[in-house]
């Protein structure tokens, strides 16, 4: 360990803090694989509008509310004092004047100063078919990876005991992705998107038609009375995220006043996640001050589905599986196996600072859904179809905005409820605060409410947090959330409660500087691992993670990074666990170069797989990657991408972790021999 000191800090000596897109996205997919423990997860949907605005900068001047909120990087509160300030003062004239808005600090303008413009002219609002064919966007993504090493499911064996084994892959170990995309600014979008996950077939087998898994959208948005409408593949937001909700939606983070929603009703999928999304159509009208979204899906889902005579249909849905995988006999055999119905409406209503909602949606299922029962899931969804109803608020008051939404699911009469506000204290400090009450008999399929647990259900708890300008140069972010679960969950056999705090100081006097530091506890009850097999105690789990983060810019080509985390896992069932990462990261790009280099050499050392811990790793366009660092070892990547005639991207990236207390890697079929995984990753965008 103390090795790892000693380079660490002769490391920071050539650190550098480069702001734009690419820190924004680390900062909240970082967050994001601690708390679902996923390396890797596909959130193209989330970040395509974030995309478009750092190629095409919003111009706030004429800039509407729904397009401040889709960035997601401002509070309601700043969106209204840059509206009062234009509607009082006239259009900005310069960037710079974001300065005098009283709720703008520094940091929110740094924070969205890649996405956005201030220009006098007004963008052109009418469009007409030649227009749209002459100035869209073309876009094609080509995408192949790989691990280099030969893992236990490729074993090479007859083809005979392939077809009565569960532990041989059909397909081979390499990954296909494929997406076309046409988009006219933010008002057109149609695009085919195709996926072959490692070990599927392609083109054979299970997968005559190609690839394992297509999604294909047309979109339009920008109208009077029909504001939106898509056909195909799609997303829908309603509220805060306690009704419906599909796809992934960030909740804690360092941020700690962005913990309100601001829902887009209709959004195109344009993701590879073969199971967070809709299939069928969805307009949303609007008149005036209201609106209404009507949507309905059909779509065929994985499922493990069983035979009884007991049930109507002699068949039962005993687990529906998500992970879109199809490697095997057992997995191909589960493949759209149901179908899933959807279908809803929500009804909006917004005046001046004031807007509400009603929202209703049924879903439903071939077969009776019957899982397992153990004493954790005993109030879980059994039947064939339920109905949720919800109604939303969201209302800026002079510096405070208050937000909630209360939602019922009919199976059970489960309530779910959520309320907040944010209250800009002083243009120096900001509070935000939010109340959460979720039954442990409320449950639907789809919502993403602001949770500890991985659903919205079975949890009660109370967050605030608190963002101060110290000094100039100095921020702090800081928050705690209690939080309580009354009823059992998994490998937890008893009412639990739980909390986190976190706080993070940021040092940054100049542009070319900027430390901080972090401390984020976490105290889970799990059950103790100490057992006599009859009665199992549940026990405190304390998990402290400490950062240390400096940044210096050199140039304007060269970017270099350090941080040093340490994680330490208390319980008493259980020695004391340490873990600790030190990595260091170089990006060269030059201006007058097509190219780009992004290299990483970390160091690592955890005693256990608990004791992780999780780092954001640069890669190609689209491909969101947070690898999950354990026991003793090494890990080093390098991209590089090339830029050729303006319109080709090419992306080349090999990355390697060698283990030194390892002989293997991984458990059957996903096992490797050796101590080392090496990934490799080439990927080509061409844009017309």
């Amino acid at each position: 360990m103390r090795f790892y000191f000693l380079v660490f800090f002769v490391l920071i000596s050539i650190v550098t803090f480069s702001q734009g897109k690419s820190d924004v996205i680390q900062q909240r997919i970082e967050f994001i694989g601690e708390q679902l423990e996923m390396e890797e997860v596909d959130l193209t949907t989330v970040f395509d509008q974030l995309n478009y605005y750092f190629d095409h900068p919003l111009n706030l001047n004429f800039a509407s509310i729904d397009e401040l909120q889709s960035l997601g990087l401002l509070s309601d509160i700043q969106i209204k004092n840059l509206e009062l300030h234009v509607k009082i003062h006239g259009k900005l004239m310069s960037i710079f004047e974001l300065q005098s808005l009283k709720y703008w600090d520094l940091s929110t303008i740094e924070l969205v100063l890649p996405f956005v413009r201030v220009d006098e002219k007004m963008d052109q609002t009418q469009f007409n078919f030649k227009d749209v064919i002459k100035n869209g966007n073309y876009e094609l993504y080509t995408r192949y990876q790989t691990i280099t090493q030969s893992k236990s499911g490729y074993s090479v064996v007859p083809d005979s005991v392939k077809l009565k084994s569960n532990s041989y892959y059909l397909g081979n170990k390499d990954h296909y992705y494929s997406r076309f995309r046409y988009s006219y600014r933010t008002n057109l979008s149609i695009g085919i998107t195709a996926d072959k996950d490692p070990g599927e077939q392609f083109f054979k087998g299970a997968a005559k038609s190609g690839f394992d898994f297509y999604s294909v959208h047309a979109f339009y948005t920008g109208g009077k009375y029909i504001k939106s409408v898509v056909l195909g593949d799609y997303q829908i937001q309603i509220g805060q995220g306690l009704n419906f909700w599909s796809g992934f939606a960030f909740g804690k983070t360092s941020d700690v006043t962005n913990i309100k929603k601001s829902a887009i009703p209709i959004r195109p999928y344009t993701s590879a996640d073969e199971s967070h999304f809709l299939r069928g159509g969805a307009i949303d009208f609007g008149f005036k001050n209201f609106s209404l979204l009507t949507f309905a899906s059909n779509k065929k889902m994985d499922a493990i589905v069983n035979f009884d005579t007991n049930f109507i249909d002699n068949r039962f849905i005993s687990s529906i599986q998500t992970s879109g995988l199809h490697r095997t006999n057992s997995e191909i055999l589960r493949k759209n196996q149901v179908k899933e119905q959807i279908a809803g409406v929500n009804l909006r209503y917004k005046v001046r600072n004031f807007s509400c909602g009603l929202a209703t949606v049924y879903q439903g299922y071939t077969y009776f859904y019957s899982k397992q029962s153990q004493p954790y899931n005993q109030f879980d969804f059994r039947g064939k179809e339920f109905t949720s109803v919800s109604g939303d608020y969201t209302w800026l008051l002079k510096n405070m905005n208050f937000f909630g939404e209360i939602s019922r699911s009919s199976f059970s009469g489960g309530l779910a409820q959520i309320h907040g506000v944010l209250i800009a204290l002083d243009p120096k400090a900001s509070l935000s605060v939010v109340y959460r009450d979720y039954g442990k008999d409320y449950q639907t399929f789809y919502n993403n409410g602001f949770a500890e647990g991985s659903s919205t259900k079975n949890e009660k708890g109370i967050y605030a947090g608190l963002k101060l300008k110290l000094f100039n140069s100095f921020m702090l972010n800081t928050y705690m959330d209690y939080f309580s679960f009354p009823w059992l969950k998994y490998q937890v056999d008893k009412p639990s409660i739980g909390h986190e705090f976190l706080t993070q100081l940021t040092y940054k006097p100049s542009k070319v500087l900027e430390i901080y530091g972090r401390f984020r506890e976490q105290l889970h009850q799990k059950n103790s691992r100490n057992s006599d097999g009859s009665i199992v105690e549940i026990e405190d789990v304390i998990q402290r993670n400490y950062r240390l983060n400096m940044s210096y810019s050199i140039s304007e080509a060269v970017t270099l990074k350090s941080r040093v985390e340490f994680v330490t896992i208390h319980r008493f069932s259980n020695q004391t666990e340490q873990g600790m990462v030190l990595s260091q990261d170089i990006q060269y790009k030059p201006k007058t170069l097509p190219f780009d280099i992004y290299l990483r050499y970390a160091l690592f050392q955890t005693d256990s797989y608990d004791s992780r811990i999780y780092i954001y790793e640069s890669n190609a366009a689209n491909v969101f990657t947070i690898p999950a660092y354990f026991y003793k070892g090494s890990r080093a990547y390098c991209m590089i991408r090339y830029t050729c005639l303006s319109k080709i991207d090419i992306w080349l990236r090999y990355g390697s972790t060698i283990f030194s207390d390892l002989k293997s890697i991984g458990t059957g079929s996903e096992k490797i021999k050796g101590s080392s995984k090496s990934d490799f990753l080439i990927q080509i965008r061409m844009r017309l």
